[in-house]
């Protein structure tokens, strides 16, 4: 197509007979951003493994720079200047940041690796973006942050003339996200045009140039960023108008159900003296900076990270959490920050995945397990939650991120749990999820559930909370009444055991 840098059209795929993607288009042009949106199982993420050689089309053309092409593999497409940065990161952690930048494409003297070589070309690309990092050091030494930067720059070292670029934020700071936008606009100075991918609004209005919106695998409609709102996109993308960001907060606390009392972790991190009291019924946020300690806080109450000392009392009784097993058994549950990693097992069908945590009681008086009460319980929980899958025996790795997040929710309601400890719940879902799983989070507290959320988005937790503790430095600052505070006091309390300046967000 000709006056586009790259043009798909008319581009449709099947999976076990349902169709995902249904005649969609994009069209991006030289040296801008173009924001590919929609709600998660809406098609993009299939869309973009179309282009990129992973999945073959049942129909549909590509284009780029006016010549028809369709690559057969990744290699293929990124020999050709298509790259692709995944949301979640496939790395050789045990090797070298060169080796991981390099890998398949070593500069060499004769048959031998040329080391020297190989380290200038990473540390002028690293200058060229702004990175600050030893290209000698391993990546697994790495945080999670600071590896995205170096897939980043791994895309841009193959001189790519597209870039796409997956929910690249869902693991960045403050000042790297900044950072990162620096590099997108010296790519595009350069002519390259960059497929942007992300459920953050602020961010889609301050980088891209360009949207188009999918919706269940159709396409909706492409325009530029100044002609749209935020209403308007999210109008486009679920079909209907939010006239509410959140559900009314209907839940009514009750009584004290646990007490914390001085919890302190063993092993560094090291959470310090931590001390609440959570009521039945009642969301409770968990707010700070990035390495705050929240997570580490989740761990300890549910038996994933060794207590030093502490008590954990549930209706004024001391209970023993030693083992995430022993959680369970006292109607624990908790939903991991990192889905990929913690959460799902990715080569599963959805009903292993759903009744994993409860599966002895799926056990008969032989030991055997009862398949079609697990499959029965499975499609409960893909009608309640709204999941969508081809069938119950879908792989997980196969769903959107968006479905397998609700699949995990599921996995622990079955399990019947008193206290739910959910660790980002919404990270990397759509504004339509979100709202679903927010109806889902205040429906448990209605009906007597006690829920701990940590989230690093500041209007989620004000919106369906009651009250907010505050971690700052891996010490609780204090805790406030959601009705009675905003996002500058929660701020100042995350800022207060903080002896220099972290680079990060609340």
């Amino acid at each position: 197509m000709q006056g586009y840098l790259l043009s798909i059209s008319e581009l449709s795929k099947s999976f076990s007979g349902i169709k995902v993607l249904d005649d969609v288009q994009l069209n991006v042009r030289s040296g801008s951003v173009h924001a590919l949106m929609g709600e998660n199982g809406a098609g993009k993420s299939t869309m973009m493994k179309c282009l990129f050689g992973i999945y073959r089309q049942d129909a549909g053309r590509f284009y780029l720079e006016g010549d028809q092409f369709n690559f057969v593999d990744p290699k293929h497409a990124l020999e050709h200047g298509v790259s692709m940065v995944h949301q979640e990161l496939n790395q050789v952690t045990q090797r070298t940041i060169s080796d991981n930048i390099w890998l398949g494409r070593y500069p060499k003297k004769g048959f031998i690796v040329d080391e020297k070589t190989m380290y200038r070309n990473s540390k002028s690309l690293f200058e060229k973006l702004g990175i600050h990092l030893d290209p000698n050091l391993k990546l697994g030494a790495l945080s999670v942050s600071q590896r995205q930067m170096v897939e980043i720059a791994k895309a841009v070292s193959y001189d790519a003339k597209i870039i796409v670029l997956d929910e690249p934020t869902s693991s960045l700071t403050e000042n790297e996200v900044t950072m990162l936008f620096n590099i997108i606009r010296v790519l595009k100075e350069q002519g390259v045009g960059v497929i942007y991918i992300s459920h953050k609004m602020d961010e889609i209005f301050e980088v891209s140039d360009e949207v188009t919106v999918l919706r269940d695998g159709r396409y909706i409609g492409t325009d530029s960023i100044d002609n749209l709102s935020m209403d308007k996109i999210v109008s486009m993308m679920v079909g209907r108008d939010l006239d509410h960001r959140f559900p009314p907060k209907t839940n009514k606390p009750g009584d004290v159900h646990m007490e914390i009392r001085n919890v302190t972790t063993k092993y560094p991190p090291i959470v310090r003296d931590v001390n609440f009291k959570l009521r039945r019924g009642e969301i409770l946020g968990i707010a700070g900076l990035v390495g705050a300690g929240r997570t580490e806080l989740l761990e300890s109450l549910f038996g994933a990270r060794t207590l030093e000392q502490g008590e954990i009392l549930i209706d004024g009784e001391k209970i023993d959490n030693k083992t995430p097993q022993k959680s369970i058994n006292n109607h624990f549950a908790l939903l991991t920050e990192e889905r990929r990693s913690t959460g799902i097992y990715p080569v599963a069908d959805i009903v292993f995945n759903s009744t994993i945590a409860n599966v002895r009681s799926y056990k008969n008086k032989l030991g055997l397990l009862k398949d079609q009460a697990m499959m029965d319980d499975t499609d409960m929980q893909i009608g309640n939650m709204r999941i969508k899958t081809p069938s119950r025996h879908e792989q997980i790795r196969d769903l959107s991120g968006g479905n397998q997040q609700k699949v995990i929710i599921g996995r622990w309601l079955l399990t019947n749990p008193d206290v739910l400890l959910l660790d980002e719940p919404t990270r990397g879902i759509d504004v339509g999820a979100k709202f679903e799983i927010y109806q889902l989070i205040i429906k448990l507290a209605e009906s007597g559930k006690s829920v701990v959320v940590v989230s690093s988005e500041m209007p989620e937790l004000i919106g369906i909370t009651n009250r907010i503790i505050v971690m700052s430095n891996l010490r609780m600052a204090g805790i406030v009444e959601t009705d009675k505070t905003d996002q500058t006091e929660i701020f100042n309390l995350a800022m207060k055991y903080l002896s220099n300046t972290k680079e990060a967000e609340v």
